[in-house]
C-alpha cells in the first residue's frame, strides 16, 4: 500500500529554532487526508521506538493521578481522551508497546510479517504514533541505513491512515563519536516529516539547555523529576522540567495536541510559515535560505536533465536528472552537506562554485561533500547516477550544515 504523495503546501519548511513544526492549513489538509485512508480510533495512540519510549516515565504517568500541568489547562482535555481509552486492561498512554523494545532500531520495528508494528496497529487501531529512533541506530548502521528504515516505517504508518509524530533524539553524552552524529541522525528525521507534512518535535533543542542535558547516570538514558524518590515524569512545573523525561512528556503531549485537534477538529496553529524558493533547476535553482538545512526531492519528479559529467571534480556518469540548490555565503565557514538515498535511487552531491556547469565543480561524492566556503555563490547539485546504463533516480534526503 503506497504512502501516496507528498503535501503540497508550497515547500513548507520545518524551520530550525523551535519545538513544534509548523501547522498550517495546508498541512491540516494533509493530515486529515491521511486519517481518512483508514478508520481509526482518534482517541489512540500507538508507541513506537527503543529503550527511550519503552521507559515507564514516558507517557505511561498521564494514566494516573501524579499529574501537574502547572497551569497548563489547554491540555487536561487530551490527557482525558487517551487515558479514557481502554486496550485490554490498559489505556493507549500506559500500555506496553508491541512495537517498542530496549536495544532497538528502525529496522526491529518493520522486520518480519506481520511486523511489530503492524501487530500494534491492530492491536490498538491507533490513529496517532510517537515514533522516536536513532539512539541505538547510531552503532548499529549508518546514516543510510537509518534514513531507509525511518521512510519505510513512517510510509507504512501514513499508507494505513497512521498520524506519526516524529521526535528527534537525545544527545549522547556517553560517546563523542556518537554524539558528533546526533545532529546528522535528527536532520534525517526533521527532512522526513518535512517531506511528508506530518509533525516534528524537537526534543533535543529542549534537553540541550538542561543539566547534563537531561541525561541519567549512563549518559544516555533520559532522567526523570524523583521528588521524594519516586519517577514522577509527569509533573510538568519548573523544578520537573529540569528533567528529561519530563520536558519530552510535556513536548509529546502538545503535539498529541496539536495532531488531534488537526485531525478532528481542522485546527491550526500557523496562519503561513516559511516556503522554500526555487524550482531545482540550474536557472532556478532552490535557494537554502540559512543553515542548517534539509530537503527531501525526488529526482525522477523534481529533477531536469542538465550536465553529464562534471569534469571540473569527476569523471562518472551523472546523465540522470538533477536538481539544484543555490547556498549565498555571507562570510567564511565549513560546509558539510549529506545525501542519502532511498529507495533504489542513487544520487551524489557536487559541490560547485559560482557558476552551474560541468567545470566548476569543486566537490564530488556518493554521500557527503566538505568544503572550506568563501563569502559568494555556491551550488549544490544532487545528479543521478548512471549505473551499467540504468539510471538510478529516486527520493534522497539532503541534509547541510556547518562543520
Amino acid at each position: 500500500m503506497d504512502a501516496g504523495p507528498p503535501p503540497s503546501d508550497g515547500g513548507v519548511l520545518y524551520a530550525f529554532g523551535r519545538d513544534h513544526s509548523p501547522l498550517t492549513p495546508g498541512l491540516v489538509a494533509n493530515l486529515q487526508r491521511v486519517a481518512a485512508r483508514a478508520v481509526h480510533d482518534d482517541a489512540t495512540l500507538m508507541k513506537v521506538g527503543d529503550s527511550h519510549t519503552v521507559s515507564p516515565s514516558f507517557l505511561a504517568c498521564f494514566a494516573g493521578m501524579n499529574v501537574d500541568l502547572a497551569g497548563r489547562s489547554q491540555l487536561q482535555p487530551t490527557i482525558d481522551v487517551f487515558k479514557a481509552t481502554r486496550i485490554g486492561s490498559t489505556t493507549p498512554l500506559d500500555r506496553t508497546s508491541l512495537a517498542a523494545t530496549v536495544g532497538w532500531s528502525a529496522t526491529s520495528a518493520i522486520a518480519g510479517s506481520p511486523s511489530p508494528m503492524e501487530r500494534e496497529l491492530t492491536a490498538t487501531n491507533a490513529r496517532f504514533a510517537t515514533v522516536m529512533f536513532g539512539t541505538n541506530d547510531i552503532g548499529f548502521m549508518n546514516l543510510d541505513a537509518y534514513g531507509r528504515n525511518m521512510f519505510t516505517l513512517v510510509d507504512f504508518l501514513l499508507a494505513r491512515g497512521v498520524v506519526p509524530i516524529i521526535s528527534s533524539i537525545p544527545p549522547r553524552d556517553d560517546s563523542a563519536t556518537a554524539d558528533a552524529q546526533v545532529p546528522w541522525y535528527n536532520g534525517v528525521t526533521r527532512a522526513l516529516a518535512q517531506s511528508r507534512g506530518v509533525p516534528y518535535v524537537d526534543v533535543h533543542r529542549q534537553l540541550l539547555p538542561l543539566p547534563g542535558h537531561g541525561l541519567a547516570g549512563d549518559n544516555l538514558h533520559l532522567n526523570v523529576y524523583a521528588p521524594t524518590g519516586g519517577a514522577r515524569g509527569c509533573l510538568l512545573t519548573s523544578a520537573g522540567l529540569a528533567y528529561g523525561n519530563n520536558v519530552r512528556n510535556l513536548l509529546t503531549l502538545e503535539a498529541l495536541a496539536r495532531a488531534r485537534g488537526a485531525v478532528t477538529a481542522g485546527q491550526s496553529s500557523d496562519t503561513a510559515a516559511p516556503t522554500l524558493a526555487g524550482s531545482g533547476t540550474a536557472v532556478e535553482p532552490l535557494v537554502i535560505p540559512s543553515l542548517p538545512f534539509v530537503d527531501v526531492r525526488d529526482t525522477a519528479r523534481d529533477g531536469a536533465r542538465g550536465v553529464a559529467t562534471w569534469s571540473g571534480c569527476s569523471t562518472a556518469n551523472e546523465g540522470g536528472p538533477e536538481v539544484v540548490y543555490r547556498l549565498e555565503a555571507t562570510r567564511a565557514q565549513t560546509v558539510r552537506a549529506t545525501v542519502v538515498s532511498l529507495g533504489a535511487s542513487d544520487i551524489d552531491v557536487h559541490l560547485l562554485r559560482d557558476t552551474v556547469t560541468a567545470s566548476s565543480c569543486v566537490s564530488r561524492n556518493d554521500k557527503t561533500v566538505t568544503f572550506a566556503v568563501t563569502p559568494g555563490a555556491w551550488f549544490l547539485v544532487l545528479d543521478t547516477f548512471v549505473s551499467s546504463g540504468v539510471e538510478r533516480a529516486g527520493e534522497y534526503a539532503l541534509v547541510v550544515m556547518e562543520q
